[in-house]
């Protein structure tokens, strides 16, 4: 079972800051090397994509890969140069996205 994607960043920052964004997703990672109990293989599942941008800028991107474990967490700097979104994107096999906004403002 999946469940809502986790981001942490500080709610405010000065214009050029560098923060920390934490994040995390619980999720199941299935690698299709399983089997279950009747000796069928388990579907391959993952997240094998991570972007994270800014105000629509790229600024983090990652390729994931059988070896990373169930609930996957990230984190990495990044500088801020002005108020607005982060949004980070997971996706799996097969397409599907799973998506977190977070609002940073920069005050003076």
């Amino acid at each position: 079972m999946t469940s809502k994607p986790y981001v942490k960043i500080p709610g405010t920052a000065t214009a050029g800051e560098i923060i920390a964004v934490k994040t995390k997703l619980k999720h199941p990672m299935e690698t299709g090397w399983r089997q279950n109990k009747n000796g069928q293989t388990v579907p391959r599942k993952r997240i094998y994509k991570f972007l994270c941008t800014f105000n629509g800028t790229e600024v983090f991107r990652a390729d994931l890969h059988s070896g990373v474990s169930a609930d996957p967490y990230l984190m990495f700097p990044a500088k801020i140069p002005g108020s607005g979104v982060l949004r980070c994107t997971w996706t799996e096999d097969g397409g599907r996205e799973f998506v977190k906004d977070a609002e940073i403002t920069v005050i003076s």
